[in-house]
């Protein structure tokens, strides 16, 4: 396999130009990932890693059950305020429709709900935590 250095000197220009401390480049079976640490003597610190196709060991990660995905980018909540119930819980019975996280973007409270009817397997964000447009928030079996 021949890496094309350009790629990996753009990504790295990239990461200077518009103050990033990642980016990933993926392109069919090529997976470039370069990012930069800043150590306490302020030395940037640059790596470029480089994979070809997914290994095994990820595909074995694909999770059984429906992931529900946030329609938002914000700050992911379990609960309508502090020390109430959670929306969520691990082996909880859902219905499609019902509220099972709060995403706060742009101070609003945005109520997520469930896509599908199921039980609650998995609960992959933190409490309080930044989430993504489309980033999996729970997993429904």
């Amino acid at each position: 396999m021949k890496i094309d250095k350009n790629i990996i000197k753009e990504l790295t220009e990239y990461l200077n130009e518009f103050n990033l401390t990642e980016i990933e480049y993926t392109d069919k079976d090529t997976k470039i990932k370069v990012s930069k640490s800043i150590s306490s003597n302020s030395n940037q610190v640059l790596s470029a890693a480089t994979s070809t196709a997914i290994s095994s060991e990820e595909k074995t990660k694909i999770v059984s059950g429906t992931e529900v995905k946030s329609p938002i980018i914000g700050t992911a909540y379990h609960s309508p305020e502090p020390g109430a119930k959670k929306f969520s819980e691990i082996g909880k019975k859902i219905k499609k429709g019902e509220t099972i996280m709060i995403i706060e973007a742009m101070k609003t409270m945005n109520h997520v709900p469930s896509t599908v009817d199921g039980i609650i397997k998995e609960i992959c964000v933190e409490d309080g935590q930044p989430v993504e447009y489309g980033q999996t928030i729970i997993i429904v079996e």
